[in-house]
């Protein structure tokens, strides 16, 4: 019988490995968009754009980067070959803000490449560490689900430290300073290789002692070209698939959006793949519409939530009063603020569920879902009045901003870790990878749709300074007090910043309290359908909950 005291000493390895890859990746994204819009002078509306192709992509590589590792290269290579390849991504950066005064159209190039690198790194990395965990453990080990709560604690240690760390020697109001930020983001990533790299043979083993995350047999023997990660074919093949994704950044945010039908291809693919097998039952079936149903919805979820990244980082930045006595707060740390939440309130969470089933009263998963967008609804509520009648360039309270991602942070604990233990419980054992690529697919669609939606956010302060700077008064033009000529909408053409109020299926956004209601009106419709549905939806779960 397995020893079922204490936990092995490969988890808190994966512990430190994957704390510092989160350290890693919301470091960097705490202040992306502001290195983009103060150093690199993108517009808004441009830089949310680019920001939901990125965090789109980064959901959709890992499908390829766990393909490689499931039938050639094992989990650990493909972590390591990926973290070091996003630690290069992170320094590819730091050179673009380290020039991006001095030689633009350089610093241009290596920005997009090293978006494109910390993309393809991440789809090595992200979908192997986490399925390790598992693997230290036998067969209904009971101590699995806490190991599970103990590394995710990891992941959100990381994304709490991250922004912090980035944000203060990035995010100094000195746009000089944003490279300082990247470094501090690739380091964190070679320090969780490293770490990686000399604990993994010691300790990242089996409750029998046997090295876990091995190349398969099958791939040990095959002859495909990228068996090994450090053969020099793997390494081109690399930077050409770096390369493809870098072309697809560059043509969805300049010219033609192509990541949204690459989206919708793949789900067509997968429900072909899955519903061609005929050996499914009537069962099974019901149970894998319920994982697309709930998958639809948690793009709402996450389109919305994900604007943490965007739009609320313009609004944190350029609308919210930071001050603490003497002291102004840098943006980047409210991106810490729902890692910090999560961390105090995961366990009351799950304290909750569990008097609530005690009694028997415990919501299925679809209504726990359904409260989860109507606790994001209710945050965004709040924020709307709190900006009603603000206008642009006025600062309000950290309360709102505060308030606004307690809520979400709720609702993140009602829906996300309930979804993704909803889709390992209906998929069929055959399918469970296939049905877990739709779930992240989700994800993905979401983060897009968020850049996306973050586009609508209003003109502000920053653009108004910007198109003043250059000779246009756009809040003037915005207001119907100047007709902008020819040259005027030339120079904010060149701006990348509009010359009037955003559209959204015919209505106009002025203000940021239209804005935010957006955000209530669709998690808010999306909730009641949801709430209608779970009834419907706990049938089609044949008694799993």
């Amino acid at each position: 019988m397995a020893n079922t005291t204490g936990h092995p000493r490969g988890l808190y390895v994966l512990f430190a490995t994957e704390m510092w890859e989160r350290f890693n990746y919301y470091g960097m994204r705490a202040i992306l968009v502001l290195f983009t819009t103060q150093a690199l002078l993108f517009s808004r509306q441009f830089s949310s754009e680019l920001y939901g192709s990125y965090t789109g992509l980064i959901y959709l590589t890992p499908l390829i980067g766990g393909f490689l590792a499931d039938r050639f290269w094992g989990n650990r290579q493909a972590i390591i070959f990926g973290g070091l390849v996003m630690a290069l991504g992170e320094f590819v950066l730091f050179f673009c803000a380290s020039w991006y005064k001095s030689d633009p159209d350089t610093a241009s190039y290596l920005f997009y490449a090293g978006l494109a690198l910390m993309i393809v790194g991440n789809g090595f990395f992200k979908p192997n560490i986490s399925s390790m965990v598992g693997q230290l453990y036998p067969e209904g080990d009971r101590r699995k689900d806490s190991a599970y709560t103990i590394f995710y604690m990891g992941i959100n240690m990381g994304a709490f430290l991250g922004p912090l760390v980035c944000g203060f020697v990035g995010n100094t109001g000195n746009p000089d300073d944003f490279k300082w930020a990247f470094l501090a983001a690739g380091t964190g990533m070679l320090i969780s290789v490293i770490t990686f790299q000399i604990l993994k043979n010691k300790y990242i083993v089996s409750h029998e002692g046997v090295p876990v995350g091995m190349p398969s047999p099958e791939g040990q023997n095959s002859k495909f070209l990228f068996k090994s990660p450090t053969s020099i074919v793997t390494i081109l093949g690399t930077l050409v698939f770096a390369g493809i994704v870098l072309g697809i950044i560059f043509v969805d945010v300049n010219q033609l959006g192509i990541v949204f039908p690459l989206l919708i291809l793949s789900v067509i693919a997968i429900v072909w793949l899955i519903f061609s097998d005929k050996t499914l039952t009537k069962i099974e079936k019901d149970r894998i519409i319920v994982i697309f149903i709930v998958s639809f919805f948690v793009i709402f979820f996450w389109s919305a939530f994900e604007q943490a990244g965007a739009s609320l980082t313009f609004f944190a930045d350029e609308q919210t009063n930071r001050m603490i006595g003497s002291y102004e707060m840098p943006t980047a740390y409210f991106q810490s603020f729902n890692a910090a939440f999560i961390i105090i309130f995961a366990p009351v969470f799950a304290w909750i569920w569990l008097k609530l089933g005690q009694r028997n009263l415990e919501p299925h998963s679809p209504l726990k879902m359904a409260i989860g967008l109507f606790l994001l609804a209710i945050g965004y509520l709040v924020i709307a009045f709190g900006v009603k009648g603000v206008d642009p360039g006025i600062k309000v309270s950290m309360f709102w901003l505060t308030s606004l991602y307690l809520l979400h942070t709720w609702g993140e604990l009602c829906l996300s870790p309930i979804g993704l233990s909803l889709v390992s419980k209906l998929a069929p054992l055959k399918l469970v990878s296939l049905l877990m690529a739709v779930w992240f697919l989700a994800n993905a669609a979401a983060n897009k749709l968020a850049g996306t939606l973050s586009g609508l956010y209003p003109p502000g302060e920053g653009e108004m300074r910007l198109a003043a700077d250059n000779g246009v008064d756009l809040r003037g033009i915005l207001n119907g007090a100047v007709q902008p000529t020819q040259d005027m909408l030339a120079k904010l053409n060149d701006l990348s910043i509009r010359a009037d109020y955003p559209m959204l299926l015919g209505f106009q956004i002025t203000n940021l309290y239209e804005f935010f209601m957006i955000f209530v009106v669709m998690a808010g419709i999306a909730s009641g359908i949801l709430f209608l549905l779970q009834s419907r939806l706990n049938k089609m779960m044949h008694g799993l909950r």
